[in-house]
């Protein structure tokens, strides 16, 4: 019996044989290319290859995940485009005259070693990306067949990482769990394994070797911990558990349609938070009541240029229309230093956390929180939208975001272009805005608390330090009486206040925030059903 510990993605438990998906160590041979230009025309055909499997990929993966979790396929095709990518392939080809195989896979390397040496978590997740393209490129390149993943039984997936590419050809309904050694929780491992409300452990410290293939293994998702050859009584008691989770399962979807409301009256707004509009189906699958935290970075992320004001608002557009005439929550921009887009040109910070990011930016470089706003007022004639602002900390702030939010209302008035001023707010996320939210709650329509950075900040913890793990106390005196500062003096103003965080979904908190008189909490999608239960049980 072999055990081992590392993050959870997604709490549950499975219990299952084990495939391994083990990369073949394809050693690229190097060879001297007689004729450069030949081989630069070798990598040029094998692009165009490339892309048209990358394109069938994306139609599968728009069926079967929604068009934005698809759209990374579309960005591996702008990789292959890209001139950064390209022209360091084809300088090695003609500076050290080696052949196309070898210099693709040695760029890969590169690329993929820069990003992996990045500090923020979701850069690193994107060094599988580049893997990925060009582990596809030399397979082009060498004629290699690629392996056939749509065919399995049902399986614990165990692999060093997952690429896309993997994940889309899987048989969602055959996994019953992911386990990697590498992989973060902006993985598409971890992203897929939330979406399909299925256990994952990611950092697990596993040797693959030591692994055969049906095996017997659990995975357990509460303790972040699996078990390979888990003896008899072990896998009889997993069993149990995993029945009393379906059977769990099971009781809560008898709330789906159910007020989220307290045996003595009082109601609640329960909310979701999500990343994407493909998540926007997992939302009206758990019946939130709306959508409390509408992350708009996706659109920003993972790509090369800036996001156009259409784009956005296609978007925007889709999202609110999905949601009918639920509330629909977008929070605006929130990206800094320590995510390494490069077309933003932000450059390197020593503490990111405290540093250039979200609202500062937008105040900063207005002519990105213009085009963002645009979109904004625009989808907002299309259903119950409403925008927050991230990271506030002062009174001026606010008054600057209202200023550029009527001089873009000018704008669209001036072109005739159709609009709506959305209700306004700002997310609570520092000290300092709430030692001030008494003076903020006159200027906005409502707070959400992002417990989160409100925790980090206040502890003067990193949440993303292992080694401050047993400091890190969201649960602290100083959290909670802050949050009810925070509720009170958005009260005393007619305003309302939610909280958008983990601690939303923190069921052992739920009954004190109802105390306290929170009137939203905004929770993953798949938290929503156990939120409500514990809210109707409350007195």
């Amino acid at each position: 019996m072999l055990k081992f510990s590392g993050k959870s993605v997604y709490k549950g438990v499975a219990l299952g044989r084990v495939i391994v998906l083990r990369k073949e160590n394809c050693q690229v041979k190097r060879t001297r290319a007689e004729n450069t230009e030949e081989e630069i025309e070798r990598v040029r055909r094998a692009a165009e290859q490339t892309k048209s499997q990358l394109a069938r990929l994306y139609e599968k993966a728009v069926r079967e995940v929604g068009e934005t979790s698809a759209a990374i396929f579309e960005v591996h095709q702008m990789m292959l485009e890209d001139e950064d990518y390209l022209d360091a392939i084809n300088s090695m080809i003609r500076t050290e005259m080696v052949n196309a195989e070898y210099a693709v896979a040695a760029t890969g390397d590169n690329f993929s070693e820069i990003f992996s040496g990045m500090e923020d978590e979701y850069m690193r997740a994107r060094a599988a990306d580049i893997r990925d393209v060009s582990d596809r490129l030399v397979r082009n390149l060498t004629g290699e067949q690629e392996t056939d993943m749509s065919s399995m039984e049902p399986s614990v997936i165990i692999a060093d990482d997952l690429t896309p590419s993997e994940t889309v050809q899987m048989d969602k309904e055959k996994i019953l769990a992911f386990v990697t050694v590498y992989g973060s929780t902006n993985s598409h491992t971890a992203i897929l394994a939330r979406m399909m409300n299925i256990p994952a452990l990611v950092g697990v410290p596993m040797d693959l070797t030591a692994i055969q293939n049906g095996t017997t293994a659990v995975v357990d998702g509460f303790s972040a911990e699996v078990i390979f050859d888990p003896t008899e009584d072990i896998c009889q008691k997993v069993r149990v558990r995993i029945q009393e989770e379906n059977e769990k399962l099971q009781l809560l979807q008898n709330l789906k349609g159910k007020e989220t409301v307290t045996r003595s009256g009082r109601s609640i707004r329960l909310y979701a938070n999500i990343g994407s509009v493909s998540d926007i189906g997992y939302v009206l699958e758990n019946d939130a009541a709306g959508i409390g935290l509408f992350r708009s970075e996706f659109l920003y992320l993972g790509r090369m240029d800036f996001p156009s004001e259409e784009e956005q608002f296609q978007a925007y557009k889709q999202a609110v229309q999905m949601m009918a005439e639920k509330k629909v929550i977008i929070r605006t921009l929130d990206i800094g230093a320590d995510k390494q887009v490069d077309y933003f040109k932000l450059g390197k910070e020593d503490n990111p956390a405290m540093g250039y990011r979200a609202i500062r930016i937008c105040l900063k470089q207005p002519e990105i929180f213009r085009t963002q706003l645009r979109a904004l007022l625009r989808a907002a004639v299309y259903g119950n939208l409403s925008v927050m602002y991230p990271m506030i900390t002062s009174v001026w702030e606010v008054r600057r975001v209202y200023q550029i939010v009527e001089e873009v209302r000018q704008e669209l008035e001036e072109q005739h272009i159709p609009y709506r001023i959305p209700e306004q707010g700002i997310m609570v996320e520092t000290p300092a805005a709430v030692m001030i939210s008494d003076e903020l709650a006159e200027l906005v329509d409502f707070f959400s608390i992002g417990t989160n950075d409100l925790t980090q900040y206040t502890l003067a913890i990193d949440r993303q330090n292992a080694k401050l793990d047993d400091f890190y106390d969201p649960h602290h005196k100083a959290i909670l009486r802050m949050i009810r500062m925070v509720v009170e003096n958005a009260h005393k103003c007619g305003k309302w206040a939610g909280i958008c965080g983990e601690l939303g979904a923190d069921l052992e908190l739920t009954e004190e925030f109802v105390r306290m008189g929170v009137d939203e909490l905004s929770v993953a999608p798949s938290m929503i059903l156990r939120v409500r239960k514990q809210v109707r049980e409350i007195m």
